[in-house]
């Protein structure tokens, strides 16, 4: 059975300039606007088992039926991003799934020897999976739940009726 089971909802890069990557995807696909949360901290973000302390941002913008996730790492504190990619280098970092059962789909992944190297909760519980070794990037599994299906749907409803203008939004 395939390791990866279900649509794949988001592609994610990590880039050394996030306005820069923001515009870039604009102008290369059409992809945005682009919701940045810029210095993001979250208290239960967890890498190898230790408090994350990356200074990160994040952008979304939606391209077709995916989003597009761009993430700028500010400082050197261990993460799953520079476990990948070190300070000055960028490029693919992972994909997104929303399983039914997310604690299912994680423990799937762990029995097939890739485990979680980081746990974070926001608008759900996640889990990165370590499929270096099989995919070349890591694998997010998000928990299923209303509030992130919503912030999902605004994504795409705002993208389908954008005029193009105004690709950085703050959030």
């Amino acid at each position: 059975m395939a390791l990866i089971r279900y649509p794949i909802l988001q592609y994610a890069y990590v880039v050394n300039d996030i306005e820069t990557a923001c515009r870039h995807w604009t102008e290369l696909v059409g992809a945005g606007p682009f919701f940045v949360s810029p210095h993001h901290v979250s208290e239960s973000h967890f890498h190898r088992g230790e408090p994350n302390r990356a200074d990160l941002s994040y952008a979304f913008g939606q391209a077709g039926p995916a989003h597009i996730q761009l993430i700028q790492q500010h400082n050197d504190a261990p993460s799953v991003y520079r476990d990948l990619y070190p300070a000055g280098s960028q490029g693919f970092h992972h994909v997104a799934i929303l399983p039914t059962d997310f604690d299912a789909e994680k423990a799937r992944f762990e029995a097939a020897g890739f485990p979680a190297v980081t746990t974070l909760v926001s608008a759900a519980r996640v889990a990165y999976m370590d499929t270096r070794a099989a995919f070349g990037a890591f694998v997010e599994v998000y928990e299923d739940n209303a509030a992130l299906r919503e912030t999902f749907a605004f994504w795409k409803e705002v993208h389908d009726n954008w005029d193009g203008r105004d690709p950085i939004r703050l959030s």
